[in-house]
């Protein structure tokens, strides 16, 4: 283990997710947070949503609030920087194995004042791989407590069956129909929160969401998907990341290991992809 403890991977196997406080030095998180605030600012001159940012409704130059950046890695060397030699590389390698590859990045805000909440939803079914060795790394760029709308996962929901996340009409929504929810369990679900320097990593069949914030204070998370380099990707999603499909640690695999559990399949992401605010609140494309 180069981070992790043997409790944290037990928590992982188990549970499906695990979380640990300080991993992410004062540095890395004065570096983060500058880029970050960056992106913010460079958001009050944009009006709707586009390929880099996920805004709200209500979004304007003089309350700006963001509700993703999107593939932040893409956007800045200090994210990639981040991504590929700070301790999520560790993290990926404790729990994936000596051979791993990023496969992209987000940073979810959670604006303060309203921030839209997350709907009860897998990971997976957006992005179906080859075997389910592939997790998310996340950390809180800020102090989060509860009122804040922490990420909340539901322990040992990863060893269940894949949920629909598309409607009764064949529409996809992104999330778990309302009718399916009964078995979701949310009562158990653990809330990841801590202060800045946090990380969270749930993996990629794990049910999760989280609340709408009502707090004063967003709730930046920053995010990083990534997967044992055995497990190839399904669709094209991330095709045209700069860095999707990168060895960050060991080697390349030359053979493709293919669980024998079915993965849902998501629409044709090569006629048009929105983000997982827009599907779940059911906005039109923009």
């Amino acid at each position: 283990m180069k981070i992790l403890t043997e409790d944290h991977r037990a928590s992982y196997l188990e549970k499906g997710y695990c979380s640990a406080e300080g991993l992410v030095d004062s540095a890395w998180l004065a570096r983060l947070n500058a880029v970050t605030r960056e992106f913010i600012d460079e958001s009050r001159g944009v009006s709707a949503s586009n390929a880099r940012f996920d805004l709200e409704p209500d979004h304007t130059a003089e309350r700006p609030r963001l509700r993703r950046l999107n593939a932040p890695v893409d956007q800045h060397e200090t994210y990639w920087e981040f991504a590929r030699k700070g301790p999520f590389a560790d993290i990926a390698e404790d729990l994936l194995g000596p051979n791993v590859k990023f496969h992209h990045s987000k940073l979810n805000f959670k604006w303060g004042g309203g921030g839209e909440s997350v709907k009860w939803h897998q990971d997976i079914q957006f992005w179906p791989h080859t075997n389910y060795d592939v997790l998310t790394i996340g950390v809180y760029l800020s102090d989060v407590s509860q009122d804040m709308a922490p990420m909340g996962i539901i322990p040992g929901s990863h060893k269940q069956d894949l949920f629909d996340l598309y409607d009764k009409r064949g529409q996809w929504t992104g999330h778990i129909r309302d009718e399916d929810l009964s078995m979701v369990e949310a009562g158990s679900a653990e809330y990841l929160m801590g202060p800045a320097g946090t990380i969270t990593v749930h993996n990629c069949r794990a049910v999760h969401g989280s609340k709408p914030n009502h707090s004063a204070n967003p709730r930046p998370l920053l995010l990083c998907a990534y997967s044992a380099s055995d497990a190839m990707p399904i669709t094209t999603l991330t095709a045209g990341g700069k860095y999707a499909e990168s060895i960050i640690r060991g080697q390349r695999s030359r053979w493709a290991r293919f669980d024998p559990r079915p993965v849902l399949m998501p629409p044709d992401w090569s006629k048009g992809y929105k983000s997982i605010f827009q599907y779940q609140q059911g906005e039109d494309a923009g």
